[in-house]
């Protein structure tokens, strides 16, 4: 049987030279592959040490008040006098309270649950 030109091209032996820059290449090669993996691995390590040592995650914001079993929260808001509202929303223990003022003007109050006490107050005008 007759061999291909691409098989005796094959198993010829490489030019010494050619041979060395080879070689080069796949120490290089087997270098970066090596320093790859150890980033890898330190990356890796890191996220378990994290993992491990981060606290635990409390399913309630800091500050939250619980009711008692069977019973809800009571308690009062004072708005000013003749204030009428206009809006509300709930984030965690805080709400926000849209309202028109006697005066005709609106206002924004956001009252913490758990410190049972407005903790700010911002007027609404037009420019």
């Amino acid at each position: 049987m007759a061999r291909s030109l691409a098989e005796e091209e094959e198993e010829k032996p490489l030019d010494p030279k050619v041979e060395s820059v080879r070689r080069k290449l796949v120490r290089f090669m087997a270098i970066n592959l090596g320093l790859l993996f150890l980033a890898l691995m330190v990356v890796i390590a890191a996220l378990v040490y994290k993992a491990r040592n981060a606290p635990p995650a409390s399913p309630l914001p800091v500050g939250d008040i619980q009711a008692p079993a069977g019973e809800p929260l009571t308690g009062d808001i004072v708005l000013p006098i003749g204030a009428k509202i206009v809006s509300q929303s709930l984030s965690g223990n805080r709400v926000a309270i849209d309202a028109e003022l006697a005066d005709g003007s609106r206002a924004i109050f956001v009252y913490d649950i758990a410190e049972r006490r407005i903790i700010g107050r911002f007027a609404i005008r037009n420019r």
